[in-house]
């Protein structure tokens, strides 16, 4: 029998779900009604515990020099996990940045001259960049610049973009399941759990870029038919296309953007060394991205995605409550009967619930709730909790490819798609994206069950 804290917790997690799948309103604002009533209602009220507020708003660790600079030491994130809101706040502002300096416009264009400007081929290396791209800057930000750039080249050749949209957005899920900055959901798996840029990339990195390979393989012949009657339009010499460095808006700033962004990344791959944690990286890449815009500061922090951030404070405080109550706990206790406490049961349970879930709900809740369910999973029956952690991200990331709402890169992409008058009806994407979607969970399951198992 559940206590009056745990029903109060759970219903308002399952409404603020329920109004995030709806989506008639942002995604922010049942967050933060959410965050509210258990801040009010369930410590307050209920619970009687104003320490439980202070515990889970976890204000007091942004002055700790250990959040900043851990070092060797492993920081595990408990309440609003902070390391993800600021490392996210910070690369939107860079990003924003490169985007206004024409950045990711000029390297589509270049990557499109260096095919040619030939239809399959930009499938094919839209695809690649897509995947590479979101490995190091959240996928939401890689389908924000790429869809409205692929909108561009297809009026210049005269070709459906949707193909190429729907199988960018896959590829942008499955590339950032490749490293921790890629996805929101690793961000949020890594910070939480304390594991580095390195870590994911030799545990989901390999397994992810296995399956990239099947969806290229996948997508090429899904659309090879419907895009190649365009094919012999494109197959003539690209002089009259645009030349890539037209894109540049201003040809200083854009070297100065580049060299931030390209420090950023060796920032992060290298944080385990340098003892920098990822919200002293994004912090670092803000700071040096408005000190640089010059007038163009005060532009740059109004266009940033606020709304983002505040419901990640919001879903971070409302999961919180089900954690305080005890109610993920439960949930973790339940799965481990369901396994009894074999991995090779485990890793099935985690990785297809964690495909289903987030193909109907997006990934982002869904991979917040679960890590202190996966964390209590291990300390209840002695698994080791890494092979949690990359089954939830694999499944999380990859899963979340399945339906246009299953990840926020997903919604980014067919909402520009419409906007510019390309939409992408439910159907025709899941025709694609769910077959994909379950060849691909399934590599990842064989792949870890041999690797762990």
């Amino acid at each position: 029998m559940l206590e009056m804290s745990q029903v109060f917790a759970l219903a308002i997690f399952i409404g603020m779900f329920i109004a995030i799948v709806i989506g008639k309103v942002h995604r922010f604002i049942p967050a933060l009604i959410g965050a509210g009533l258990t801040l009010i209602v369930v410590f307050l009220l209920i619970l009687k515990s104003p320490q439980l507020i202070s515990a889970v708003l976890n204000l007091g660790q942004l002055v700790q020099l250990r959040f900043w600079i851990p070092g060797e030491e492993e920081v595990i994130s408990h309440g609003v996990n902070w390391q993800t809101i600021i490392f996210i706040g910070g690369m939107m502002i860079m990003v924003e940045s490169m985007g206004e300096v024409g950045f990711f416009r000029w390297l589509c264009r270049y990557v499109a001259r260096m095919v040619n400007y030939r239809i399959i081929p930009i499938l094919i290396t839209f695809m690649l960049l897509a995947g590479f791209l979101a490995m190091f800057i959240d996928s939401i930000t890689v389908l924000l610049f790429m869809a409205a750039i692929v909108i561009e080249i297809s009026h210049l050749l005269k070709f459906d973009p949707v193909p190429v949209i729907i199988a960018m957005i896959f590829a942008a899920n499955t590339g950032g399941a490749a490293t921790m900055s890629g996805d929101p959901p690793n961000i949020i798996i890594g910070t939480a759990l304390g594991y580095t840029f390195f870590d994911f990339v030799v545990n989901t990195g390999l397994i992810a870029w296995a399956g990239m390979l099947l969806s290229l393989g996948f997508f090429y012949f899904a659309f090879r038919k419907s895009l190649v009657s365009y094919q012999s339009e494109s197959d003539s010499s690209a002089e009259h296309y645009p030349e890539p460095g037209e894109a540049i808006t201003n040809p200083f700033l854009f070297k100065i953007n580049t060299a931030i962004f390209v420090l950023v990344v060796v920032l992060i791959v290298t944080h385990a060394e340098t003892g920098l944690s990822v919200a002293l990286i994004g912090f670092i890449a803000a700071v040096l991205t408005l000190v640089t815009a010059y007038k163009r500061a005060s532009h740059i922090i109004k266009r940033v995605d606020w709304r983002t951030l505040l419901f990640f404070v919001g879903l971070f405080i409302t999961v919180g409550g089900l954690e305080e109550t005890g109610l993920l706990k439960m949930l973790a206790e339940y799965i481990g009967k369901m396994s009894g406490g074999s991995i090779l049961l485990v890793i099935p349970i985690i990785l297809w619930i964690s495909a289903f879930a987030s193909a109907i709900v997006d990934n982002i809740p869904f991979a917040a709730t679960m890590v202190p369910v996966i964390s209590s999973l291990s300390q209840t029956t002695g698994l080791p909790l890494p092979p949690l952690a990359w089954t939830l991200a694999l499944g999380a990331d990859i899963g979340g490819n399945a339906t246009p709402i299953g990840a926020s890169a997903n919604v980014v992409g067919t909402a520009i798609a419409e906007k510019e008058g390309h939409p992408i009806s439910w159907g025709k994407y899941c025709k694609y994206a769910i077959p994909a979607t379950v060849m691909v969970v399934s590599l990842s399951w064989l792949l870890l069950i041999i690797r762990y198992a």
